[in-house]
């Protein structure tokens, strides 16, 4: 990587398997989080010739319909951990013709932003990673304008993801699986409105505000199509790396027969539910 990485887990994982089944199963990603992702880019209201920082670009949906909206006279810098996922990125972004998007791979969270540069930082999920999220949004927050704005997705709590605890209580096998602690680096670390507001304020942002989004998780057409997608989750794999084979194999059978009982005339369709986040530098 370029510069400093300090999220040393969250980049072996990133820039390792997860960022590559992420790249792989790019369109499948974007589709399942698809009535999420547009909320975002309604509260984002980029306008013609802004600047945008994109944190966790991933395999740069976000990036893609930023520079699209900011058109030839704005620009967007998209920033990941993820090796694989910015190399998709870049393909899908030079498939399209978007000359306005730079991609860069670094840790957001000591990455050495131009100061002031952007009207926008934005994040589709990419957030709630960071070993010092304190840090991590005042280093974003110092890559602002003032009167810059911060427009982000999170998740709720597990409590509110059907998906999330659904496979996790069928791949429990017995196990009692404590949460993790409140803000620990994961999928659900921005979760609580209060830590989050109390984040964004020590890093200097103003205005915070919460929107709900409850929208439905679509993990595939029939079960055997959602089995085969979620089975290679970052998450499921985790929750499957300490059993042995019996265990798992009985772990994976309930994970099976949950996403069944999830059949509608759509596919497997869970429920899940995520925060759209906007802030202001003052």
């Amino acid at each position: 990587m370029a510069d400093e990485i300090v999220n040393v887990e969250q980049a072996q994982a990133w820039d390792g398997p997860d960022g590559e089944y992420w790249a792989t199963h790019q369109e499948r990603f974007d589709r399942t989080i698809g009535p999420h992702h547009s909320l975002l880019m309604a509260a984002a209201a980029i306008a013609p010739g802004e600047h945008v920082l994109d944190v966790g670009c991933g395999n740069g949906l976000t990036s893609r319909d930023a520079a699209r909206t900011a058109g030839p006279g704005g620009s967007v810098l998209a920033v990941d951990l993820s090796g694989p996922m910015l190399a998709k990125a870049e393909q899908l972004a030079k498939d399209e013709g978007l000359g306005n998007i730079r991609f860069e791979q670094g840790d957001a969270q000591v990455h050495r932003f131009e100061a002031g540069a952007y009207d926008l930082a934005m994040s589709r999920f990419g957030v709630m990673f960071f070993a010092d999220p304190v840090a991590a949004f005042t280093n974003i927050a110092s890559a602002l304008r003032p009167g810059g704005r911060l427009a982000m997705l999170v998740w709720q709590s597990g409590a509110g993801n059907e998906w999330m605890g659904s496979m996790r209580d069928a791949l429990a096998a017995g196990r009692n699986l404590p949460a993790p602690p409140p803000g620990a680096p994961g999928p659900f670390a921005l979760a609580d409105r209060e830590f989050t507001r109390n984040i964004l304020t020590a890093a200097g942002f103003t205005d915070v505000g919460f929107a709900s989004s409850e929208q439905p998780f679509n993990v595939g057409a029939d079960p055997d199509d959602a089995y085969r997608f979620a089975v290679g989750m970052a998450p499921v794999q985790w929750l499957l790396a300490d059993l042995d084979e019996a265990t798992k194999a009985e772990a994976l059978e309930g994970l099976r027969a949950t996403i069944a009982a999830h059949q509608t005339a759509d596919g497997i369709v869970f429920g899940s539910a995520a925060w759209v986040v906007t802030a202001r530098k003052p």
